[in-house]
């Protein structure tokens, strides 16, 4: 049987599509995501990375040492962004994992495979980053906290993603697992968010707030927010980079990989 896809669409349109809905059944056409996700890298990994460069560089040496902690606190660029996009990966990587289960749609599969090692390397990065910054300021590199406990059940449920998938044969029994457990673990988000607030814990509260006043000086906000962003944009970036991957070793025996391979060995 052939099979049928949609034809690609210039990138401005896909955006401004009146039906939202075809343009979600579009993200199940390999072919079409394939390409759609190569137009978004190619004009964001560069500003991803003049983000990131420009954020690190204004953070770590043009703002002040901080009153308390001098300036064992700019790890905040690393570990503060690092944290925040790990906790919105794993809402990625469960939305895809509903999706997966709901509609049956295998792009939700590589889109939840794509984002497991990335949250789980964030993650990492937070837990390190976090020891890091707490020899100084509590005085030993761990403690059994439960801000930090719950991030390190975090990195065993993106770990446990990754290992759920390939101990599985049969890839379409591994999504659906996958998904189970990706949605299971989404008790243990609002457990890290409230953990301060529930228990008494070493961690400090949360420095920025949208519904009051942040306790970091704005010298020190802004370039905060431009780490995050660029953090959120480095994860878009790796996922769709993975999902690219991904697509082509599924399709690796489908007419239209052939033809872009072909072109690429041509060009």
């Amino acid at each position: 049987m052939r099979r049928a896809y949609y034809l690609v669409p210039p990138l401005p349109n896909c955006i401004i599509a009146p039906d939202m809905w075809s343009f979600f059944h579009k993200l199940g056409s390999p072919p079409w995501l394939y390409s759609i996700s190569g137009a978004i890298l190619r004009w964001l990994l560069p500003i991803t990375l003049v983000a990131l460069a420009i954020g690190l560089v204004w953070g770590v040496l043009f703002t002040a040492p901080d009153f308390r902690q001098g300036n064992s606190y700019r790890i905040i660029y690393i570990h503060v962004p690092s944290s925040v996009v790990a906790l919105a990966g794993y809402y990625v990587m469960a939305l895809a994992g509903a999706v997966s289960l709901i509609w049956k749609m295998k792009m939700a599969d590589v889109a939840m495979q794509a984002c497991a090692p990335i949250g789980a390397a964030l993650t990492f990065l937070a837990l390190i980053t976090g020891s890091i910054w707490g020899k100084p300021t509590w005085g030993t590199w761990w403690v059994w906290d439960a801000r930090v406990t719950s991030m390190l059940i975090l990195l065993f449920l993106y770990l446990g993603v990754i290992a759920l998938y390939e101990a599985y044969d049969n890839k379409v029994a591994a999504g659906k697992a996958c998904a189970v457990l990706s949605l299971v673990g989404m008790v243990n988000i609002p457990i890290i968010y409230k953990s301060v607030d529930w228990w008494y814990s070493l961690h400090q509260p949360a420095s920025i707030k949208f519904t009051g006043e942040s306790t970091i000086d704005t010298s020190m906000l802004y370039p905060l927010f431009l780490m995050i962003a660029a953090f959120y944009a480095l994860f878009t970036c790796c996922m769709l980079m993975n999902m690219r991957v991904e697509i082509l070793r599924r399709e690796s025996s489908t007419g239209w990989v052939k033809r872009l391979l072909f072109r690429q060995e041509h060009d």
